[in-house]
């Protein structure tokens, strides 16, 4: 069976994945890293390694993009597919520190609800909040969370490398997706980076802010089954 990680974002758990490892939990070994101990992109990178087989295909979402594009970078044998949710390739950008750093405020002197309350709604497409299951879940999730955690991943984002001189050279198959309100990595990002890679789809979720896996779930489910059944480099030589 072959392993398929989900690499959660940002202040997420396994929770933003859970229709993706209902759905394709029977046809994959569906794993989704802790990245909850780690303050740096390598070492989320080395944790998502230890233990996992030769090859396997990965998604991440959102910071968990940043972390499957260096792992590639790093390992790029060890990638059959690749996939891209709702994140970026650049590096830090000017005044990137200091906004996080507002946010970093607020979770060290108010706690995680103050920061969920402050951080979630444009996180996600207007009014999806008033959903009460939608919003109860990404509320308990940011909450499961901890100002040290959130301190260490906003150190590992800030700390994160420049993913744009590597796209040219990824020759698996990649799919690209994006919420079509998302406001944090908008549409055009994706984009360019979809157009960057020679085997890249880009996929735009409809009603779907910054956290797609959870607000646009069958569609993003969708997205991953039919990416997951494209034929990897290896085996498209063995059948040419």
């Amino acid at each position: 069976m072959e392993t398929l990680f989900l690499v959660p974002g940002l202040l997420c758990d396994a929770a933003i994945w859970t229709h993706q490892v209902g759905a394709l939990g029977s046809r994959y070994d569906v794993r989704v890293p802790d990245l909850t101990g780690d303050d740096s992109i390598d070492g989320m990178v080395d944790r998502v390694l230890d233990g996992a087989p030769p090859t396997f295909s990965i998604a991440g979402h959102s910071m968990g993009g940043r972390v499957a594009m260096r792992l590639i970078a790093r390992a790029p044998d060890r990638v059959r597919r690749l996939a891209l949710l709702d994140t970026g390739v650049h590096p830090p950008l000017p005044g990137e520190a200091e906004a996080r750093q507002v946010l970093l405020d607020v979770s060290a002197s108010q706690g995680m609800r103050a920061l969920a309350d402050l951080w979630l709604p444009p996180m996600v497409r207007d009014g999806a909040l008033d959903d009460d299951a939608l919003r109860a879940s990404l509320h308990a999730m940011v909450e499961r969370m901890d100002p040290t955690i959130h301190r260490r991943q906003i150190a590992a984002l800030l700390g994160r490398p420049d993913a744009q001189p590597g796209l040219r050279a990824i020759d698996c198959p990649v799919l690209v997706g994006v919420g079509a309100e998302d406001r944090w990595s908008p549409p055009e990002q994706h984009r360019l980076i979809a157009d960057a890679m020679p085997r890249a789809d880009l996929i735009v979720f409809a009603d779907s802010g910054h956290m797609a896996p959870i607000e646009a779930p069958e569609a993003v489910t969708a997205a991953l089954a039919q990416w997951m059944r494209r034929p990897t480099t290896h085996e498209r030589t063995q059948h040419a």
